[in-house]
């Protein structure tokens, strides 16, 4: 696979996990209960307006390295490594999976930057730094909430 289709196939993983996740979190922030309601519906309003400029980020980075990003939800749920929600999590469950998804995303784009440096592309390479970058103060925050 020549290294270029490489970076677009692992971008197209990061725009589909986002899509996931940005729908997921409409799903916490919508059914979200308990005493720390006001808190986390708040919190997941953040992530989902975060996780908005990223998809909208990576699909144009994307066309940009004359790549196609996915556009279907066909295809970002055959592609994610994010599960959607259950319906039926509590507040806790909420931030437990959110934390363990950003693991993931952070795992993924660590991959994704690694292989980006190695073909000089570096505007990508930046560009999920700073991603990634987020994602582990998200999970930082997410893991102390959990105690």
């Amino acid at each position: 696979m020549e290294a270029n289709e490489n970076i677009i196939q692992l971008a197209n993983k990061q725009l589909a996990n986002w899509n996931v996740l940005y729908t997921k979190l409409h799903n916490y922030h919508w059914y979200v209960k308990g005493s720390d309601f006001f808190t986390l519906h708040e919190k997941f309003e953040e992530f989902y307006t975060e996780a908005a400029g990223y998809i909208d980020e990576i699909a144009e980075r994307i066309l940009t390295i004359k790549g196609k990003p996915l556009a279907t939800l066909k295809e970002y749920l055959e592609a994610s490594t994010i599960p959607e929600a259950t319906g039926s999590e509590n507040a806790k469950q909420m931030v437990s999976s959110l934390a363990g998804d950003f693991r993931t995303l952070i795992s993924e784009t660590s991959e994704l930057i690694e292989a980006a440096e190695d073909t000089a592309d570096v505007p990508t390479a930046d560009m999920f730094i700073g991603i990634r970058t987020s994602l582990e103060q998200h999970t930082w925050m997410l893991t102390a909430y959990l105690g």
